[in-house]
């Protein structure tokens, strides 16, 4: 028999390894996720309920009455009998019934002997509204790590502190313990927030819009219940479609990649992630650290969520015209987009936004042509864009939009009506609406109305088509849709571990750190990447001009000569590098010639003590790229990759991901960069070849994570040619971790 305390409503998850947290046995199969007790408990209690106006204690209390929660509700206030008419209890341990769900809403020195009540009573969900924790200073901090370790010893879930409380909207359910004025609509969206006050600006934006949620979650400062933990409860909820983030920060940003990458193949994951900047970014001195610095925390970011398949918006007003278009139409077939208007402007600007953002116009198929000549006047454009001129009606935009919907060369359609005073707008949406549901095709408007239109058609159609002012912000939505099948359909690829001799490389790194230096030589760095297979030009160290002679009598010219010291960092800007040298001679002349170079830019005799020497192979032609990794401090390793050489600092053209790399990932990465037609050859040179060069970015991903201990590694040039036996490293540094850049 199942237990008493059981809620009717509770379903076996199915939750599969490797989530945050197991469920709970009960009998006969039936499980409880333990943050169940928050997001749907059958009682709560709030602690610091208030009868006095205006207090956020009275406020949640009332919204959970008005939103006419499905449990049962205990005020808890040592000083009153009755709030809101409600029986009130001095103490969560009073309370002779079962509390699943504790809302604390008291001041911050209370806010612990609160937990120890409850504690006491058994719950095991928490809400802390309460603020003046970590988001204060060190003293706030204090107080949280506090909290964190009670919460921890009761083995409770908790949501906060320092958060505007918690909505599920599920008929079962219906409770909006939050201090939001605005009550939500019902919906299968559901929100998470980092921000209470924009979790406000948010209910009030979605009612206004007609948008209605499942759940919605003010997470605050994220000390118990995280990002990744909500993310995991909504991945199989049955009442949750799509899922809304407005993140300011990450904790774990690994689990967060893996666990999107799982749910994004099933449920469209949409967010807006503030703090995309930070003052004071660490200084670098490979080109890779300095591109990423120069582009802020933002490159991390946007690498993360693209490889996770997480639609990113820059604004909260586009994440809402993203949700609308994704909760009213199912994802386009391709991208190719219809467009019917009774304005030729309008639909112009479409067309522009279509083809920047990647969308296909149509080509109508010839009885479509066919049927829309036959239905609109000589003056009217059956091309696409349809024009239908201004004088179309109802029965016009229902019959012509019928006839694209039903072309099977579109995929999705956009319709754009300019309002003239003898038609009524409503009617053409009343039409539009009726039609949609027909065919498994998108269909969004843009209606460029007046707000009182709007306001209008909200109060009486909550469930209307996606609707937009502005044809650019319909064509986005369009083609977040269309990004979001073309990531549906993409297979994720391997990420593939390869032999390699880790062992050797780590002999490298200790070396250099007992020696006390932060930085490899350029020949111990390409050794370094040579122990993971990556191809290196083979080269000769020389300490000094002497041993440079010795060396000489033995090599195989031509080479190449490079200046070494620490601080070299361009050598080709002093003289660093001279090539194609053929005989000793030339080698110990190239030589004197370079150590008087270096000492006019670098100052004085003084300055060729240090001065050291590298022979290599002289590796002809070939295409320059750049394959680099920076430490980020929240994200860990950044891979690198983009046109090298000369073309780093001047063209800028690299993109970022995070590790590890699949071989489709790779592959992405080579097609990224604007200089991919260089790669794959122009005025008929022979194409790189690809698939060489994408093991060699999954080799790299593999060191990058195989060895904490390098805060940064380049390569550049990486010299690559049609055949991969060509392939050549020709000169890389490595950065390691804990000289004065990390710490300060």
């Amino acid at each position: 028999m199942v237990a008493s305390r059981t809620p009717h409503w509770i379903q076996n998850l199915g939750l599969s390894s490797g989530k945050i947290a197991p469920v709970i046995p009960l009998a006969r199969g039936i499980t409880v996720h333990p943050l169940d007790t928050i997001l749907k408990p059958q009682s709560i209690a709030v602690v610091g309920a208030s009868r006095h106006e205006g207090s956020i204690g009275r406020e949640i209390l009332h919204q959970l009455i008005e939103f006419d929660f499905h449990g049962k509700l205990f005020p808890v206030n040592s000083k009153a009998d009755f709030i809101h008419s409600i029986k009130a209890f001095p103490s969560v341990a009073s309370i002779p019934d079962p509390v699943d769900l504790a809302i604390i809403v008291v001041p911050r020195g209370e806010v612990l002997s609160a937990i120890d009540d409850c504690g006491k009573k058994g719950v095991t969900g928490l809400v802390v509204i309460t603020a003046g924790f970590s988001e204060t200073g060190e003293e706030g901090k204090e107080f949280e790590s506090q909290l964190a370790e009670r919460v921890r010893q009761y083995g409770m879930r908790m949501i906060g502190p320092n958060c505007m409380g918690v909505i599920n909207t599920d008929p079962a359910v219906r409770m909006d313990a939050t201090f939001a004025p605005t009550l939500p609509l019902a919906g299968r969206i559901a929100f998470m927030s980092q921000s209470g006050a924009l979790g406000v600006a948010i209910l009030n934006i979605a009612r206004q819009l007609g948008i209605g949620f499942s759940y919605f979650v003010s997470l605050g400062n994220k000390t118990n219940v995280s990002g990744n933990d909500l993310l995991q409860y909504w991945e199989d909820d049955p009442q949750t479609d799509l899922i809304l983030m407005y993140l300011e920060s990450f904790g774990n940003a690994k689990k967060f990649m893996q666990i999107c990458r799982r749910i994004s193949k099933r449920k469209p994951l949409l967010v807006v992630k503030g703090g995309r900047t930070e003052a004071g970014v660490r200084a670098a001195t490979s080109h890779t650290g300095a591109l990423a610095a120069r582009q802020g925390l933002d490159v991390a970011t946007g690498a993360l969520l693209e490889q996770c398949g997480v639609v990113r918006v820059n604004t909260v007003e586009e994440l809402f015209d993203l949700a609308m278009a994704f909760s009213k139409n199912p994802l386009p077939r391709g991208n190719r987009l219809g467009i019917l208007t009774n304005a030729g402007g309008p639909a112009i600007m479409a067309t522009d936004a279509a083809t920047a953002l990647g969308l296909s116009m149509a080509t109508f198929s010839e009885r479509t042509c066919h049927e829309l000549r036959r239905l609109l006047p000589p003056e009217a454009s059956i091309q696409n864009p349809v024009d239908m001129t201004p004088q179309s009606d109802r029965s016009k935009y229902d019959a012509c939009a019928q006839i694209l919907l039903e072309d099977d060369g579109i995929d999705m359609l956009l319709v754009v009506f300019v309002p003239p005073m003898m038609i009524n707008a409503m009617d053409i949406i009343r039409g539009l609406e009726q039609l949609r549901h027909k065919y498994l095709k998108p269909v969004v408007g843009v209606i460029m109305a007046t707000e009182e239109f709007f306001v209008e058609l909200n109060r009486d159609h909550p469930n209307h088509m996606a609707l937009y002012i502005f044809p650019e912000s319909a064509v986005n939505a369009l083609a977040a849709l269309n990004h979001y099948r073309e990531w549906r359909e993409k297979p994720l690829g391997e990420c593939k571990r390869f032999e390699v001799r880790k062992g050797a490389a780590d002999e490298i790194i200790q070396e250099a750190q007992q020696q006390g230096r932060s930085e490899l030589s350029g020949e111990e760095s390409l050794r370094l990447i040579g122990c993971y297979g990556i191809p290196v030009a083979e080269s000769i160290p020389a300490a000094n001009p002497e041993e440079l002679k010795r060396v000489a009598r033995d090599l195989r010219f031509p080479v190449v000569l490079k200046a070494v010291a620490p601080d070299l960092i361009h050598k080709m800007d002093i003289g660093g590098v001279i090539t194609d040298l053929r005989s000793p001679e030339e080698l110990v002349a190239a030589a004197e010639k370079m150590t008087e170079s270096v000492i006019r830019h670098r100052g004085g005799t003084a300055a060729a003590g240090n001065l050291g020497f590298l022979m290599q192979e002289y590796v002809r032609g070939g295409r320059e790229v750049i394959v680099g990794m920076s430490h980020d401090p929240k994200f860990g390793p950044l891979v690198m990759f983009g046109l090298g050489g000369i073309y780093v600092e001047t063209v800028k053209d690299v993109v970022f991901r995070v590790p590890p790399l699949t071989d489709l990932e790779a592959h992405d990465m080579i097609r990224h960069i604007r200089g991919y037609g260089l790669l794959r050859g122009v005025r008929g040179d022979a194409p790189v070849d690809f698939d060489a060069l994408a093991e060699i970015l999954q080799r790299f991903s593999q060191l990058a994570e195989d060895m904490p201990e390098i805060a940064e590694i380049e390569i550049n040039p990486l010299l690559v040619f049609p055949h991969a036996a060509d392939f050549r490293a020709v000169d890389a540094r490595v950065r390691l971790v804990g000289d004065r850049k990390e710490r300060a």
